[in-house]
């Protein structure tokens, strides 16, 4: 296709319904900093939309054409459904994107205190350059599971009354030898423990031999803020992403800039396309914004999981049928498009790109016929048919796209 400029085709109303979207987008981005809470800002939106939780649903009756069903797997993936009037067996169209984005996580016992500074211990998440992370302003996401059965939802340096935190970094004349590294030695992982503290608690609180008064001081502000206790971090999934919020790039405010927007700009466009769209359908329709992406779509709640496969089951059984040869049928006969970023093609970086087969910034969606890498390994490859039914479709609705 030739790369003329989606923005060519818009109109004055379509230019006010794009920037309704974006805006939403800006703010699902500053509210959904992590996969629980983009699952439960889903939530949200859904229930506003008409949806119901699918188990609720289920234990009262079957499942009908016209349901608006929802279901979560342990707070980070989450499938919406929309019932069409054919039967289930037929398949289902489906749109896929993930809700995880590189990070650094906060390790099981990471509380330390070194030469007056109390740090968090972390690991990270997913493929980050690590240099990237230093002398920024960093936030704390995250939830605390305390020993009592409580949780606790953790959000730390978004509020503009907030503290931030940061990674630290060597001034410029004590790092001549450090900056003869290659990249990804600059900074190591092991190095990228987060600065959280450097006051120590009042002597007249300390507990009797307590030698570590910073880090004393951090426990008493944890206590004191959220009821917790050292060992409480055990159980705890706290996440450590950039500070602030989605912003406006350019001039002509045409580009955002922000944190997570892989994937979470597919898991958005997804979503909005199920809530927003009302017409009668044939088949069922399905969105799954999904965890683990980034580290190759394992455990519980990565794609690797039966979560979706044993959903589907339950939707079948709920309908009389085999679960287990319906639920094979149901997935055969489905088609989905599986959504994340592509690499919009960088002037500045031309040497790394195909340009003839680049997706450009302003030229619609990017359809990537197959991934995969070293002669398409690990790759999902699209058959001829279905990229025509996709082109047809983008075709009919006059909606620019890419390959």
């Amino acid at each position: 296709m030739e790369n003329k400029s989606a923005w060519e085709k818009y109109k004055a109303k379509d230019l006010k319904e794009l920037d309704r979207v974006s805006e939403g987008y800006k703010e699902f981005l500053d509210s959904c900093k992590t996969e629980r809470e983009c699952v439960k800002k889903t939530i949200e939106m859904a229930e506003a939309a008409g949806y119901k939780d699918l188990d609720k649903v289920l234990a009262k009756r079957a499942p009908k054409e016209g349901d608006k069903l929802y279901t979560v797997c342990m707070g980070k993936t989450l499938a919406l459904f929309r019932i069409g009037s054919e039967d289930l067996e037929n398949g289902m169209n489906i749109l896929g994107a993930h809700i995880d984005s590189p990070r650094l996580d906060v390790k099981q016992n990471p509380l330390y205190e070194s030469d007056g500074f109390a740090y968090l211990d972390t690991h990270y998440y997913g493929g980050i350059k690590k240099y990237q992370w230093i002398t920024q302003p960093m936030a704390i996401h995250g939830t605390v599971a305390k020993k009592d059965g409580s949780t606790v939802d953790v959000c730390v340096g978004e509020d503009p009354a907030d503290p931030v935190f940061c990674f630290t970094d060597l001034l410029i004349h004590l790092s001549a030898e450090r900056q003869q590294k290659k990249a990804s030695e600059v900074i190591t992982g092991e190095g990228l423990d987060l600065l959280i503290g450097n006051m120590p608690l009042a002597k007249t609180k300390l507990a009797k031999g307590e030698k570590e008064a910073v880090k004393a001081n951090i426990l008493a502000f944890l206590k004191d803020k959220y009821g917790m206790e050292e060992a409480d971090l055990l159980s705890a999934e706290l996440e450590i992403v950039p500070a602030g919020k989605a912003r406006d790039c350019g001039f002509d405010r045409s580009m955002v800039l922000a944190y997570g927007q892989d994937d979470r700009v597919c898991a958005y466009t997804s979503v909005l396309a199920m809530l927003e769209e009302n017409a009668k359908i044939g088949k069922t329709a399905c969105c799954l914004i999904v965890d683990k992406e980034e580290i190759g779509s394992v455990g519980a709640t990565g794609m690797t999981s039966f979560f979706f496969e044993n959903t589907v089951a339950k939707l079948m059984t709920a309908l009389g049928k085999d679960s287990f040869a319906a639920t094979r049928r149901c997935l055969a006969n489905s088609s989905m498009l599986s959504s994340d970023v592509s690499a919009g093609y960088d002037p500045l970086y031309a040497e790394a790109y195909d340009k003839r087969n680049a997706a450009f910034i302003s030229c619609g969606v990017a359809f990537n016929k197959f991934t995969g890498a070293r002669g398409k390994s690990g790759s999902n490859d699209a058959n001829a048919e279905y990229v025509e039914k996709v082109r047809r479709i983008m075709d009919d609705e006059d909606v620019s796209f890419q390959f």
